[in-house]
């Protein structure tokens, strides 16, 4: 199953008063675990960075003025993500300036609802609890410690590793399947073939054959 992480930061709250999108990250997943691929870039807003946002995401108008602009990145943006499910911290907004974004590109929008939300996940699974990704961090032992800024890419990193504690966690019951999920994830972005234990016993044709070539075996010792 491939799922896409995505992160944005933004120069304000609310596309609707002309707020840009300044930086995108994703990051592929297959069966819940990261495969190693990944997509990333800093966009020129057309427009000066106001002090609030600076001081979320450290990044300044003169950084991004030699950027592309979102219209240069959409092909590759939308080839990468594919349309996979999403999984957004806060969905809702990111979705929200995407859109926006892409309406300028004159490209369609993302769909409605096609976003898993870990804001909900956890609130879901901890009522009343924080639901902020530095809470979840540290609820699950996640190591933030390089987070003194937010950042589109550190952010779907530890929104990775977050999602994966809200929807099971590492389990020890679940060891094999994961070990099994991460090799299948490393031979995808190799880009060579998948192939996990299959799941149900040997045909009887498969048990006869197996016998008749123990016949031809002396004293095979898991017949002891």
């Amino acid at each position: 199953m491939r799922e896409v992480i995505l992160d944005t930061e933004t120069t304000g709250l609310d596309p609707s008063s002309g707020h840009r999108v300044v930086e995108i990250a994703c990051l592929e997943l297959i069966n819940h675990l990261p495969s190693g691929r990944r997509f990333q870039t800093y966009l020129n807003p057309d427009r000066d960075m106001p002090d609030d946002a600076f001081r979320i995401h450290g990044l300044t108008a003169r950084f991004l003025a030699d950027k592309p602009r979102f219209a240069d990145m959409v092909e590759e943006f939308l080839a990468f993500i594919d349309g996979a499910p999403l999984v957004i911290h806060n969905a809702e907004f990111d979705i929200g300036f995407l859109n926006a974004e892409l309406k300028l590109a004159g490209r369609a929008p993302l769909p409605a609802g096609g976003a898993v939300d870990t804001v909900m996940l956890a609130r879901r699974k901890f009522p009343g609890s924080p639901a902020s990704l530095d809470a979840l961090c540290k609820r699950f032992n996640v190591d933030n410690s390089a987070r003194e800024l937010h950042g589109a890419l550190l952010d779907a990193e530890l929104l990775a590793e977050v999602y994966l504690e809200l929807i099971g966690g590492r389990q020890a019951g679940l060891d094999l399947a994961q070990g099994e999920a991460l090799a299948a994830a490393a031979m995808v972005a190799a880009g060579g073939p998948v192939r996990l234990a299959r799941p149900h016993a040997a045909s009887p044709e498969e048990l006869a054959a197996h016998e008749a070539l123990l016949e031809n075996i002396k004293q095979p010792v898991w017949r002891d």
